[in-house]
């Protein structure tokens, strides 16, 4: 299914050093980037261990000042504020 795509000694060049090539698909005119497989696997684990609960704790106590505020209590009533 893949292609072969010839690279300007220039890209050559850049992905040879870790950098990224674009490249624009020709039929639909995708905008894509090509990466040494190896860069793209680290660049993959670090993205797959992300974990948004990791933030809760840091998230909370840097809000709590402003969840803490009466003025705030507005939000806590949003939906019925909508109508």
């Amino acid at each position: 299914m893949s292609e072969t795509v010839t690279l300007s000694l220039e890209d050559r060049q850049a992905l040879q050093s870790g950098q990224s090539v674009a490249v624009t698909e020709f039929t639909s005119q995708m905008q894509c980037v090509i990466l040494r497989a190896d860069i793209f696997e680290q660049i993959k684990k670090r993205v797959s261990d992300l974990d948004p609960r990791n933030t809760y704790s840091a998230v909370d106590k840097v809000m709590s000042e402003d969840w803490d505020d009466p003025k705030m209590a507005e939000y806590d009533d949003y939906e019925s504020l909508q109508k």
